[in-house]
């Protein structure tokens, strides 16, 4: 694990295990954006990952942030921080070769200090402050925790291209970030999956693999994943739509 940039927090540190440090993976390459790096992308004449990660400067229960990002891509970052004057950022770290090993790479460059970890994704720049603090003091509470929204559409089970059955939707909810877990359990749960080699699509799988339930907070349907370009133009109308209100 590469550490490019470290910086020391000027403030007086709190007692052992009480700190709060959001894990941002920002590693990912943008394929389905077709081509170049989605996250130096502007949305509403911000850069999408400064957009991210000024929502965690501003929270309160929030105390440092480690961003996780590709070799080629530490110099820029460190230098949109500075631009962008977010000083929460304690660490840049190199990732690894799946999300997983990314996130851990994270978890691992965090000192004694900290207790709990806020995993969010860095193509979430809509994510607010309140959903944040939400899922942090219910991690506090029981371990894990993480935002999410009911499903609207109907959900079936596919074979072979054809629908089979039926899912209720009652019983089925989107998951989102960031997913806030006591650091020694999340940081145990990737471990094991990556020893295991199991296959996780997020965090929450990782606990919920080895028989720790996670505590549903409330999310946002504005809180969405810039992944696609149909993603950007639905990111704009949000941001106006905020802006109106």
């Amino acid at each position: 694990m590469l550490n490019l940039w470290k910086k020391k927090p000027q403030d007086v540190q709190e007692p052992r295990g009480k700190q709060v440090y959001a894990i941002i993976p920002a590693a990912g390459s943008s394929r389905r954006m077709g081509g170049g790096n989605k996250l130096v992308m502007e949305l509403g004449g911000q850069p999408i990952l400064c957009r991210t990660l000024q929502v965690f400067e501003r929270c309160q229960a929030i105390d440092g942030i480690i961003l996780i990002c590709r070799k080629q891509d530490q110099k820029i970052y460190a230098g949109l921080c500075a631009d962008w004057k977010i000083s929460k950022v304690m660490q840049i770290v190199e990732g690894g070769p799946s999300r997983e090993h990314s996130v851990l790479n994270g978890i691992m460059a965090c000192s004694s200090q900290i207790g709990y970890v806020a995993i969010h994704d860095a193509a979430r720049p809509l994510i607010t402050e309140d959903i944040i603090t939400e899922a942090v003091e219910q991690a506090k509470k029981d371990s894990a925790a993480a935002p999410a929204v009911p499903c609207k559409d109907s959900i079936q089970r596919v074979k072979k291209g054809r629908m089979i059955e039926n899912i209720d939707r009652e019983s089925i909810i989107a998951v989102q970030t960031p997913q806030c877990f006591d650091i020694d359990l999340i940081r145990g749960a990737l471990t094991k999956a990556i020893e295991s080699n199991t296959k996780l699509t997020d965090d929450c799988g990782a606990v919920t693999a080895i028989g720790q339930p996670v505590t549903i907070t409330k999310g946002s349907y504005e809180n969405i994943k810039i992944t696609t370009p149909e993603d950007v133009i639905l990111g704009e109308a949000i941001l106006k739509g905020r802006t109106r209100r």
